[in-house]
């Protein structure tokens, strides 16, 4: 049996049925290999192991693990989702033109507008949801299409297949973040994407006590590449955080079953509450990539943004929210709400942020798996005017 033959829920819980494990006494916990450096048995002669920064066992386990969540032949875990992203920019050439989604994480755009900019990278951002703009966007050192789908914060939907199809024709890559909706949900490199990024903090580690990142591909060179980035730049995975992502895993696909029902139970509280002025879900039928979204992922995920009517409701809700958590991150089984306009996307400039409709009244809602009536009564308490006393 390999690890086509199985589902993706069976994969989360058992890994990979290929993998030979380097532990001889039967553990159906993966060990923590809390080792820094492994024995030579002699001259010229490894076991496969020689410097943690190099290659882990704890690691080794967890990167084909996400590979085969990914049905991707390469796997690499990083210290955090940015860092995963880092190594991958790293393994292209100065001048190298990429088009982004214009509905892309903040940290993402401060890396390409910063760090990526003195190292030679050179970045246009559009409605990727739109071919149309891609295609207009293209130039001759046009090498990478970068996209988020769903969007953060502005869920946007771009159609995987025929970004792909794109840019195989143009001799581009399409490198994809699939942190929303996670191998569970949607599957990029089967949809023709080269390249799938994640922040396994996310929904991957599932509980919001350790930071990863994972890179998955099928293509031999960028893997090789990003072997020798990794080798020299130590921005690997440790083996205990490697156990708390393995460990996360096993019940990634019950948790996002729990996550994307509470979503739809919210979004449909959200609608019908007058402090509420627009609502942004995959899963809304009105939406321009409901049919999109609907034809390339399985579930709508549970990510929610929403507009409110005025500051004075987004300072209410943040201060009065008493079950859902005010805080930066997503994906774990804690409902945090956070404010993109001052956390995932202080960096973007004011006129950039409103123009692309990330401005002062919009609220981005990650949702765990507690009882979805009170996470309703939460925040339809703390959407009420004048309402600060505990509920």
């Amino acid at each position: 049996m390999t690890s086509t033959d199985l589902c993706t829920d069976t994969l989360c819980v058992t890994g990979n049925p290929e993998y030979k494990s380097f532990d001889s006494t039967g553990a159906v916990s993966v060990p923590i290999y809390q080792s820094a450096t492994f024995a030579h048995p002699e001259l010229g002669k490894s076991t496969g192991f020689d410097y943690s920064r190099l290659k882990n066992p704890t690691r080794d386990y967890l990167e084909k693990l996400v590979a085969s969540l990914d049905r991707a032949e390469y796997g690499f875990a990083f210290n955090c989702g940015m860092a995963a992203i880092t190594a991958l920019f790293d393994t292209f050439e100065s001048g190298t033109h990429v088009i982004c989604s214009d509905d892309l994480y903040g940290g993402t755009e401060r890396l390409f507008n910063t760090i990526g900019k003195k190292l030679g990278l050179e970045t246009t951002y559009v409605d990727t949801s739109d071919l149309e703009n891609i295609k207009n966007a293209s130039k001759s050192n046009t090498k990478i299409i970068y996209i988020e789908t769903p969007g953060n914060p502005l869920m946007k939907i771009t159609d995987i297949k025929k970004t792909a199809d794109y840019a195989h024709s143009h001799g581009m890559i399409l490198i994809v973040d699939n942190t929303f909706l996670t191998p569970y949900l949607q599957q990029p490199l089967l949809l023709g994407a080269d390249v799938v990024v994640q922040s396994g903090t996310k929904y991957l580690c599932g509980h919001n006590d350790t930071l990863a990142g994972f890179v998955t591909t099928n293509n031999k060179q960028i893997a090789e590449n990003l072997e020798f980035v990794t080798k020299t730049t130590g921005s690997a995975l440790p083996p205990f955080d490697c156990y708390l992502a393995i460990r996360g895993i096993k019940t990634l696909a019950v948790r996002v079953e729990r996550q994307c029902e509470n979503a739809q139970k919210i979004v449909d509280a959200l609608a019908k509450n007058k402090h509420i002025t627009k609502i942004l879900y995959p899963g809304l039928k009105e939406s321009k990539g409901y049919e999109v979204n609907k034809s390339q992922a399985k579930g709508n995920g549970s990510m929610i943004s929403f507009y409110v009517d005025s500051v004075q409701t987004v300072e209410r809700v943040l201060k009065s929210v008493k079950i859902i958590h005010f805080a930066e991150s997503l994906g774990g089984v804690d409902t945090l709400i956070t404010y993109p306009a001052t956390q995932t996307h202080a960096d973007v400039p004011e006129n950039e942020r409103n123009e692309r409709g990330i401005t002062d009244k919009l609220l981005r809602l990650s949702v765990g798996i507690e009882n979805a009536d009170d996470l309703i009564h939460d925040l339809t308490k703390a959407l009420e005017e004048n309402n600060y006393e505990s509920i």
